[in-house]
């Protein structure tokens, strides 16, 4: 059936070269506590290294302090190269690559996790966190693009083969895009040129610190999901121009985790369990009260993403890594003939980590991905794991799943 197939051809990304044409996407994984790498981090990576992806990526890495937007993510700083050394030491010694998600998430923070009030493009009340945000000044623009660079050369310290930068999901590159977001009328808002400077000043930052031997991978939206917000043809534009700066490929997504989070991830929203592991009482409380008005269900279907993805494929030059949907080796071969250059995936991988290599030696077609995001609840505050994969799961918990499983079969 896949005779001719690229899956498991090698794929080239700017001077790094994948085994294959498979990616551990950076899909945040709640492992590091005290925002630095934890063994579960590592053990978790090594198994998808293992289990025979072309490389892995470690999610989330704020290039700030004050860019963490929950406790138990990654703040990238010279003392953690040896602990995040140790990690892509290890992928490497499995046969995969190893690349790191860098990014700051602007507003959708807190001041008791990023250290101050949370800083944006403009100044406005964020009731994702909830909080009040600051809008940053000219030299705090300029300095945060020359932080993205600094965190590319510690991630070359680290052993990573590949960055990507996370200008997409309405973070804060994707804030200073968004016409929701930035309402500025100087020289970084306005008009779509003006509002690509920040982008702009942190990829020219990213690719001089990239040098010649680590690939750079942009994560950007095709459309933010909302009316309001970026669409198709002014995300089209931003793809343009990061392809002229030279990136070496774009993981091609969408939505905005502040206004329209199920656009990124499809499915429903596992209220129940979103609010079952929250620490803070009011927040579960009102989560629980107005969550499904909140985050409203977008249906789940294989390669969700493709349609619009299309577009960009036929208008532009350079690799580009689809995203969205792939839990089958048929979505998987789909997405490669179409003339995409790599797929990347994640919660594929979470109960299968070694989804890959059963692909190539087993012929299997099917991650067992059942897609209720039972995942994506809990990873707000602990750490991604698929259902699966927990064993004590309350009956409540696991009444949710199943009508999430009955509602997305009608």
């Amino acid at each position: 059936m896949y005779e001719k197939s690229k899956l498991f051809t090698p794929v080239q990304i700017g001077p790094v070269t994948l085994r294959n044409r498979t990616i551990r996407s950076a899909a945040f994984e709640g492992m590091c506590p005290g925002n630095k790498p934890s063994q579960e981090l590592k053990d978790y990576h090594v198994s998808v290294a293992r289990g025979g992806i072309g490389m892995t990526t470690l999610a989330y890495s704020s290039v700030t302090r004050n860019g963490l937007s929950f406790p138990r993510q990654l703040w990238m700083r010279p003392e953690i190269v040896p602990a995040l050394r140790d990690i892509t030491d290890a992928i490497h010694a499995e046969g995969a690559k190893a690349s790191i998600q860098l990014g700051h998430c602007g507003n959708m923070s807190h001041k008791s996790t990023a250290g101050e009030t949370p800083i944006s493009a403009s100044g406005r009340f964020n009731i994702y966190s909830p909080t009040n945000v600051r809008r940053m000044a000219d030299d705090e623009i300029v300095a945060m693009s020359r932080s993205f660079g600094d965190a590319v050369r510690t991630a070359r310290d680290a052993g990573f083969d590949c960055v990507e930068i996370h200008a997409g999901h309405g973070y804060l590159i994707s804030q200073f895009l968004s016409p929701y977001t930035n309402r500025r009328r100087d020289r970084w808002g306005g008009s779509l040129d003006n509002r690509m400077r920040f982008m702009r000043l942190c990829i020219e930052e990213v690719m001089r610190a990239a040098g010649s031997d680590m690939g750079v991978v942009v994560k950007t939206n095709m459309n933010d999901g909302f009316r309001g917000g970026m669409q198709t043809d002014d995300c089209l534009t931003v793809a343009r121009e990061l392809e002229q700066l030279g990136a070496h490929a774009l993981v091609l997504s969408g939505g905005f985790v502040s206004k329209a989070p199920m656009y990124v991830m499809r499915g429903e929203m596992p209220i129940r369990t979103l609010t079952h592991y929250m620490d803070t009482w009011w927040l579960r409380w009102g989560v629980r009260m107005f969550g499904k008005m909140m985050i409203p269900t977008v249906p789940y279907e294989e390669c969700y993403f493709l349609d619009m993805a299309r577009r960009f494929r036929s208008e532009l030059k350079m690799p580009l890594i689809y995203v969205g949907g792939c839990s089958k080796r048929l979505s998987i071969e789909r997405v490669l003939d179409e003339g995409f250059d790599a797929v990347q995936m994640a919660r594929s991988l979470l109960a299968m980590p070694d989804f890959v290599r059963r692909m190539e030696e087993e012929g299997l077609e099917d991650s067992g991905c059942e897609h209720v995001n039972y995942c994506i609840g809990r990873m707000y505050t602990l750490e991604m794991k698929c259902h699966h994969c927990e064993n004590n799961l309350p009956d409540s918990l696991k009444c949710e799943i199943a009508k999430i499983k009955e509602r997305s079969a009608r």
